[in-house]
Parts: C-alpha cells; sequence; structure tokens
C-alpha cells in the first residue's frame, strides 16, 4: 500500500503543532495537540483532542483538554499512551517561566487519565517531574511506569535528561534519576522504550545544532542507573519517537535538522522515519548498530516548522504516524501519515548481504 496523508487538525486562526496519537482497543484514533499562537508565541496556548473512527481518514471536531492560558504559564508539549487496563493517559509540561532550561521549580508536568477513549477526562495529576518536553508514560513489563523529561544542568550549562518512577500507577514516585549525562552534548527529548524486563533504552536528541547524531543510554535496572551516553546512527535526529512493530523490529521517528548556517534560519524542513532492531538498540558502539532510514514529508514553506511525532500500528500491521508542518498552510497543521511497514523494502529477516558491501 502506498502512503497515504491525511489531514488531522487545522486552523486558520491558530498554531497546531507538536501532536501524539494513541489507538483504542476499538482501533479508535485519539489524537492530542498543542494549540498556539506560533512555535515563538506561546502568549496563549490550550491542548485540543481529535479523534477518528475510520483509520484516520476523517476527524472529529475539536475539543479542549484544558482551559486557554495567556501567559506564563503556558502548555507545551503532550503526549498521549494507552496502558494496558485500556485508559488513556496524556501527559504535558506546564511552563512558568521564561528561562524554561533552567528554573526547575516552575516546569511542571501532570497527567489526566480517561476510560472512555477520551471522551472525558480526569483533572490533572500532579507529578514531581521538573522539565520540559516529557516522554510519554512508559509502563514497563512489571507495572511500574517511568517519566522522563529535560532541563538545563546550571553546574555544567548543557541539558540532561531525568527520569521519575511510580510502583502504584502515580500515588508515589521515586526519582530523579540522571538518564543522560555529559558536558559538551546538549541530552534532551528522550523517547524510552522498554527492550526486556527491566532493560531500557532512551534514545534521546542532541541539541547543539550541529546536526549530529541523536544519542542513547542504557539501564538494566528498570530505570535507575543508565550507561554513558553513545551515538546512535541517526544523523541530525530531533524529537526521536520509537517503538516495537508486531514484528519486532523498532520504529523511530525524527525531524531532521542538518545544522550548518541553516540551523538559526531556514529551521528544518525534512521528517524521517527509521527502522532498527533489539540488538541496535543495545549495541555498545555506534558500528554495531544499523538504521535504514526513509523520508516521510518535506515542508516547502519559507517558514517551514515541523517533526514532533507519534504514531501507533493497527491490527492489520499498517502504521499511522501524526506530525506537525507548515508547508500548504498558514500556520502549523497536524497532518497524518498511514503506510504499511513493507514500504521500507526491508526483507522480513534481516541479512548481512542487505548492507553495501565495502569493497564497493
Amino acid at each position: 500500500m502506498p502512503m497515504q496523508r491525511f489531514t488531522v487538525s487545522r486552523d486558520e486562526k491558530y498554531y497546531h503543532a507538536f501532536p501524539d496519537v494513541a489507538l483504542t482497543a476499538s482501533e479508535r484514533l485519539v489524537c492530542v495537540i498543542s494549540e498556539c499562537l506560533h512555535h515563538k508565541d506561546r502568549s496563549y496556548t490550550r491542548l485540543a483532542l481529535r479523534d477518528s473512527g475510520d483509520g484516520g481518514q476523517t476527524w472529529s471536531e475539536k475539543r479542549y483538554l484544558t482551559p486557554a492560558t495567556s501567559g506564563l504559564p503556558y502548555w507545551n508539549c503532550p503526549r498521549i499512551t494507552r496502558l494496558s487496563d485500556g485508559r488513556l493517559v496524556v501527559v504535558a509540561d506546564s511552563i512558568g517561566t521564561k528561562e524554561r532550561s533552567k528554573e526547575w521549580g516552575k516546569l511542571r508536568n501532570v497527567l489526566w487519565f480517561s476510560s472512555d477513549d477520551g471522551r472525558s477526562w480526569s483533572e490533572p495529576l500532579e507529578t514531581p517531574a521538573q522539565g520540559i518536553v516529557p516522554t510519554r508514560l512508559l509502563e514497563c513489563f512489571d507495572g511500574s511506569w517511568i517519566l522522563s523529561c529535560h532541563v538545563c544542568n546550571p553546574e555544567t550549562g548543557f541539558l540532561f535528561q531525568r527520569a521519575w518512577i511510580s510502583k502504584n500507577q502515580g500515588r508515589a514516585w521515586e526519582g530523579p534519576f540522571v538518564v543522560a549525562q555529559k558536558t559538551g552534548l546538549n541530552l534532551c527529548e528522550a523517547s524510552l522504550v522498554e527492550v526486556a524486563p527491566g532493560t531500557l533504552v532512551a534514545l534521546l536528541r542532541e541539541n547543539s545544532g550541529k546536526g549530529w547524531d541523536a544519542y542513547k543510554t542504557i539501564s538494566h535496572d528498570g530505570g535507575r542507573t543508565w550507561s554513558e551516553p553513545v551515538a546512535f546512527p541517526l544523523p541530525g535526529c530531533h524529537r526521536p519517537v520509537a517503538g516495537f512493530l508486531q514484528d519486532d523490529r523498532v520504529l523511530i521517528t525524527f525531524r531532521f535538522m542538518q545544522g550548518g548556517k541553516g540551523w538559526l534560519g531556514t529551521w528544518t524542513q525534512n521528517f524521517f522515519a527509521a527502522l532498527t532492531d533489539r540488538p541496535s538498540l543495545l549495541a555498545e558502539r555506534r558500528e554495531e548498530a544499523w538504521t535504514r532510514i526513509m523520508p516521510l514529508d518535506y515542508d516547502r514553506s519559507p517558514h517551514s516548522d515541523l517533526g514532533y511525532s507519534g504514531w501507533v500500528q493497527f491490527s492489520n500491521g499498517d502504521l499511522y504516524v501524526v506530525s506537525y508542518i507548515v508547508d500548504d498552510w498558514p500556520r502549523a497543521q497536524i497532518r497524518g501519515y498511514r503506510f504499511n511497514p513493507a514500504i521500507f523494502g526491508l526483507p522480513e529477516e534481516r541479512r548481512e548481504e542487505s548492507h553495501p558491501r565495502s569493497d564497493l
């Protein structure tokens, strides 16, 4: 099946960005959206929802999860997860300071829950997580929850990633635990994957604006201690979103940011997806990991802005990805992409012969 593109959400007045999507037990899609005036103008923000019952072809009218904000604090980047008990959970960061990477006490992360496939939602539940751009709430094999976000370390001046763990579904939390930290690297916007019971991998954006690889760290004790950061072969990777497919391969969607002079000029124009596997996530060196990278979209706007994403897989194997993009609309819009993993062209069983020969 060729890739299909759909409009999920757009508005003539507001900037719609930073989406995520969940799939209910009945295979209904629920998309959470950040509504604001611009990526760089958060004088108004509000979190919104749309859902689809026809596989992402058409979407409901917008409805709001939060009241509107005016000035500080403002809502930033929401994420949505379907828990094993069927509930949906949204997490979002609330930013109460212009120095959003430094004033930790003004950086909150809260949770909302829905027991009816996103039709109604609980009051917000506070968490102790202080930082911005949270991960999806990860429900581990043992039932524990992990939530992670990043902030600037005042001692080094570089961004670093931390995590909090709850053993009782958010009533109490342990942490923070340092997920990724290295002087000289701005490590942030992690995506957490549990590759085996108690073994976690964090894929991270490196935010120095130089087009460097993604980085990863590994935990073998349920997220309490983590390895030193190691480069992962996803050049220019911003905001990775990783997870396992039904065939046990790993899909990662991300914004491609090439660095160079255009970093502050034309920003970014490309949205990518990549395949990898479990051994690559656990590899100790960059040279021991493989990825297969495919373009998903290109932003033609002179004011391009795109690439925070989320994705799910239907029971028939098809993928549905959501991301934001400007492209042919005056402001950022949410676009959906439906395709089958076969579009990557990689055999079911990866063979060494699929790698280019080094002597050619």
